[in-house]
Parts: structure tokens; C-alpha cells; sequence
């Protein structure tokens, strides 16, 4: 008994003597940059008081490996705290040392800039996993279980979620998270799941050289409503609070928001106040964050295969192009143009094309040095003269281009039905920011263009650099 309560109280000797991390940095973590391009490291931890002091290096992970930041602390009652000044890069090994113990080592750290991933089903990605995009060792992910890993396909996985807002109901009917081997069944059985959200940090990492990591709060089917900052209160069982939360684990700082929804609001009930809904989110976001001019960059509702609310489907897709004007520091991208994998999620191939296209604001926006491009089309003015409807854009990189005939425009008459009018379309030689519809016999009265009408139109009107045409309209025209 003697022996056993002596070797009990050595081992705890010798685990107090252990040199620890305890607060501050673990592998693959991304630590969101200020203003002059770096990170400060609060580090915390443990060690054995006759070592008297810690010593911690931060290095790159590649060869030649070079130290870019170095701290050293006292060791007081057995704790130990520092912080290093980290500048933009990655990714680094972290190494912690003491007179007594051994060295430990934290690795694949980035400092760079940190993305909140949001919204429904087309964020959350539901494209088939199959010839997804390759990970990066600059783009990094908090997942939901709250763990930093190297960012893959799927990144959003709700089953196994912190938050309860995202878990299923089991088959009594309990809504609890996935574990053991449930979850590893879930995992291997999964055949959907690819999004925007990784093709964007690739593309931008890449494209900037500065780190990317993620924070995905996507949930398919989810409405403006299920969005409501006022549910905040109930933390980690609404989404708006699962996301704050998700917010200051990260450290309380990020670069900027992207989100996807609005399909579940193209309805008569929820479309008239989408908008209204939609601005108050973005304001509570950057009062929540304490960022007034965070960056918000959206998608506008695509295609969906089905013949019901096709008006407010189009409402809602003409708020969403309207809100960019009205909401500072936001972006929005087209997803009218791209192939689905279902009757209406977005392919996983086209998944990558609207996330470079969000890369592509990002660049534009925050890395002004690089020159990145325009946003894409936008719609300028509608004229008509001589049995021609011209139809100009600004924001146009390069030139208007189609893969065969331009389709994708209609004319409507007062009552907002559509009518045959367009005979040819054609991007004008001598204006290629100008789209030329020639129309047969006169226009109806109180005619108006409509681009992408309906909720399964075809649609292939871009800018050399891919950037599409959103969906527009009524527009009066002139």
C-alpha cells in the first residue's frame, strides 16, 4: 500500500514537472492577421518551477527553416504565459522549451486571414464528392466539432457539430450528436457534401499568398427566420448564436463573411420582408463581431427545377441583386448560369467556379496592390431604338462572352407575362460591354427585360474572367 501511494505521489511529481501548452496554439490553428500583417500568440502553460524560465520559437515548417518570432517567460508557481508577435505566413512549428522536460512542438500554424462560412444547403454543399478540390497546406479549418484540421471535402459535417442547432434526430426521436461509430458510419457512408467554401481559400491563398482559414456554420433548409440575431441569447440552439460562438472560439476577430441562402424565403410568406431580414442580419453581424465595415459577399439564388413560387423565387433573386447597392462593403456573385447535381444544389464543379468567383470580389476589395478584377457584369441601362434592345453592363472584364447563342433574356409585357420578341441575340462589336437583342414587330406596351426569369431558365452570359450576369429584372425599357 506504501509502495503503490509512493509511486502515485512520484508520478504526480513528475507530471508537474512536464513542460505543457495549455491555452494559445494547437496544430493547424489560424491566427487572423491585423492590420500591419501580423498575429499575437498568447501562450499559456505549465512547467516545473526549477526551470525558471520558457523559451518559445516559431518557425517555417519548410526547408530552410527559418525562425521568424522568438519569446521567453518566467515560470511563476508552476505557470508560465508569453506572446509572440507572428507575422502573415505559414505554416510554422511552434517549439516550447525549459531547462527541465522535454520540448514540445505545435504544428502547421498560419497566420492570415479567417472566413465565417453561413447560410443554407448550397453553402452548407451538397455537390457529389466526387473530383473535389484538393486541400491546400494554406487553407486551414475549424470544423464543427471545434477542431482545427488541415480544410477538406466535406468541411461542414452537422451531425457531429458542438451546437446543437445542428443535430438529427435519432430513431426515437431525440435530437442528439453523432459519435463513435455512428459518426464513422455516417462518415464512410457520405457521397455529398462538396461546397464553395474550400475552392475560394484555395483560389485566394493562392492567388495572395496569405493563409486562409475557415469557419463553416452552413445548414441546409434553413430560413431568414432560423437566422434571427434575436435568437442570439440561446447560444449554441440557434444558428445566429452557434456562429457568434463559433466567432470568439476562433479568437473574435475575422476577415469577412460569406453566405448562401435565400432559397428557403422564395415563398408569398417570407420573400416581401426577405430583404428587410437580410440587411438587419448583415448589421447584427458587424455589430456582434464589433467589425462596422466587415466584408459581406453572397450569393444570389440559382436554378431550382421546379415550377412552384417561380415570383418569388425571382423576388427574392432581384432583393439580393438590389442589397448590394444598399449594403456598404458587400459583393454578390451569380449562380444562375452553373450546372446542378440535384434539382437544386449546385454541381461540385461549379461549387469551385462561385467560390473563385467570390475570391475574385475578395481580391478586388482587401488586396488592392494586386489589381484583381472587375466585379462582373452589371446592369447599366436598357434602351430601345430601331428594332433593337441594347442592353449595357459596367463592371465588365474584357468582354461580353457565351458558349453559343446568348440565352437567358426576355421581354415582358405590362402585365408581366412574357412574350416572343427576341429573334437574335448578340454581344455588339463595337461595344462589347453591350448586349443587342433584335426584336420582332413592336415591343408591347410597358415592355420590360427580364434576364433569367423563372426558376430553371437557361442562362450563359459571362465576362471573360467567368464572372456571370445576375439575374435582373422587370427593367423598364427605355
Amino acid at each position: 500500500m506504501m509502495k503503490a501511494l509512493l509511486f502515485a505521489f512520484a508520478s504526480a511529481a513528475v507530471f508537474a514537472q512536464e513542460l505543457k501548452i495549455t491555452a494559445g496554439a494547437v496544430d493547424y490553428q489560424v491566427f487572423q492577421r491585423d492590420a500591419e500583417n501580423r498575429a499575437s500568440i498568447l501562450l499559456r502553460g505549465e512547467a516545473a518551477a526549477a526551470g525558471k524560465t520558457v523559451q518559445a520559437s516559431l518557425a517555417t515548417a519548410a526547408p530552410p527553416k527559418k525562425v521568424v518570432a522568438k519569446a521567453e517567460a518566467a515560470i511563476s508557481g508552476g505557470q508560465w504565459t508569453m506572446t509572440l508577435t507572428a507575422p502573415v505566413g505559414g505554416p510554422y512549428t511552434l517549439t516550447v522549451l525549459s531547462n527541465n522536460g522535454k520540448p514540445v512542438t505545435v504544428k502547421n500554424l498560419l497566420v492570415g486571414d479567417l472566413w465565417v462560412l453561413a447560410g443554407q444547403s448550397n453553402m452548407e454543399g451538397v455537390g457529389d464528392l466526387v473530383d473535389v478540390q484538393p486541400p491546400d497546406v494554406l487553407v486551414n479549418s475549424f470544423d464543427q466539432s471545434d477542431q482545427w484540421v488541415n480544410a477538406k471535402e466535406p468541411l461542414h459535417s452537422l451531425p457531429s457539430a458542438v451546437d446543437p442547432v445542428h443535430w438529427r434526430k435519432n430513431a426515437q426521436g431525440q435530437v442528439v450528436r453523432l459519435e463513435g461509430e455512428a459518426l464513422q458510419q455516417f462518415i464512410a457512408n457520405r457521397k455529398k457534401g462538396a461546397g464553395l467554401g474550400l475552392p475560394f481559400a484555395v483560389d485566394l491563398a493562392r492567388r495572395t499568398g496569405v493563409p486562409v482559414g475557415l469557419v463553416p456554420c452552413g445548414h441546409g433548409g434553413t430560413s431568414m427566420d432560423q437566422w434571427n440575431p434575436a435568437l442570439k441569447d440561446k447560444g449554441g440552439n440557434s444558428l445566429y448564436g452557434a456562429t457568434l460562438r463559433r466567432f470568439q472560439a476562433v479568437g473574435g476577430k475575422v476577415t469577412g463573411v460569406l453566405w448562401y441562402q435565400g432559397e428557403s424565403d422564395a415563398n408569398p410568406k417570407a420573400a416581401p420582408v426577405f430583404q428587410e431580414k437580410f440587411e438587419k442580419l448583415v448589421a447584427a453581424l458587424r455589430a456582434d463581431f464589433g467589425q462596422s465595415s466587415l466584408p459581406f459577399y453572397y450569393v444570389q439564388i440559382g436554378r431550382h427545377v421546379s415550377s412552384v413560387n417561380v415570383a418569388e423565387w425571382n423576388a427574392v433573386q432581384e432583393m439580393q441583386r438590389k442589397a448590394e447597392a444598399m449594403i456598404p462593403r458587400s459583393g454578390m456573385v451569380p449562380a444562375i448560369d452553373v450546372a446542378l447535381d440535384d434539382g437544386i444544389h449546385v454541381s461540385t464543379q461549379d461549387q469551385k467556379l462561385i467560390g473563385k468567383r467570390l475570391a475574385a470580389l475578395a481580391l478586388r476589395d482587401l488586396f488592392p496592390k494586386l489589381q484583381g478584377p472587375k466585379r462582373g457584369p452589371r446592369l447599366a441601362s436598357v434602351h430601345y431604338a430601331d428594332g433593337v434592345v441594347r442592353v449595357t453592363f459596367n463592371e465588365v472584364n474584357g468582354k461580353l462572352v457565351s458558349d453559343g447563342r446568348i440565352a437567358g433574356f426576355s421581354i415582358h409585357n405590362a402585365k408581366g407575362e412574357a412574350v416572343p420578341a427576341i429573334f437574335k441575340s448578340r454581344v455588339d462589336p463595337q461595344d462589347t460591354n453591350s448586349v443587342l437583342l433584335s426584336i420582332s414587330g413592336k415591343l408591347p406596351d410597358g415592355a420590360s427585360l427580364r434576364y433569367g426569369y423563372g426558376k430553371d431558365p437557361y442562362c450563359n452570359l459571362r465576362d471573360e474572367a467567368g464572372m456571370g450576369v445576375p439575374v435582373f429584372g422587370p427593367e423598364p425599357i427605355q
